[in-house]
């Protein structure tokens, strides 16, 4: 069975259960893409390039925001997944956002987002709903499978393309402010400023 995080965001409705999983190396790339462009009902996730996300808390504020939304009934695109690649966006553009944030034909390293909903944290349903949507990603999703935490997205965020989706310019002379990686020292605080950056610009969209 693959490595699912199961989680319940704060301040959402209780019976909302957020799944991630993390896929390394993918292979079929193009096959998911093409169920996306095709509308399967199977294959309703939010499907993320993992490079273009620079941590946990970045993935989750989307999630919550999208998942918000759709509790408000102020969906801005079709399904609560699409809604969370778009949520990653800092403009009203949703072809834009998924160009810079979704799956792509050349996506190597993919997070996967399903929200299902769950009676109760840790419940026979919620276990039930989460083996569920892990065995439907290992039989269609090739590649290798690894838990999505901090350091996964340190090792895979493109923190010069994550600058560039945001435009916000370079990083730091020295300091990790392009590429792969940014996990410690001074690299670490920058990519915690830039992660506060990034946070701000996603909450400010739509609001003016």
């Amino acid at each position: 069975m693959i490595p699912l995080t199961t989680l319940h965001l704060a301040h959402l409705p209780p019976d909302l259960a957020v799944h991630i999983a993390f896929c390394r190396e993918l292979q079929n790339a193009a096959f998911l893409r093409q169920q996306l462009l095709a509308g399967n009902m199977d294959f309703e996730y939010a499907l993320l390039d993992a490079s273009s996300i620079l941590s946990p808390t970045h993935l989750h504020a989307a999630i919550f925001r999208a998942a918000l939304d759709a509790t408000a009934g102020r969906l801005k695109s079709h399904n609560v997944h699409a809604e969370t690649v778009f949520a990653l966006s800092a403009n009203n553009n949703i072809a834009d956002s998924f160009r810079k944030f979704g799956l792509t034909a050349h996506t190597t390293d993919l997070v996967i987002v399903k929200l299902t909903p769950a009676s109760e944290a840790g419940s026979v349903a919620e276990r039930a709903s989460a083996a569920a949507v892990a065995a439907h990603l290992e039989a269609h999703v090739q590649g290798r499978w690894e838990p999505f935490w901090e350091e996964s997205c340190v090792a895979v965020a493109d923190v010069g393309r994550i600058r560039g989706a945001y435009k916000l310019g370079a990083g730091k002379k020295g300091a990790g402010g392009s590429g792969r990686g940014m996990g410690s020292g001074s690299q670490g605080d920058e990519r915690a400023e830039l992660e506060v950056q990034i946070l701000g610009l996603m909450a400010l969209r739509g609001a003016a």
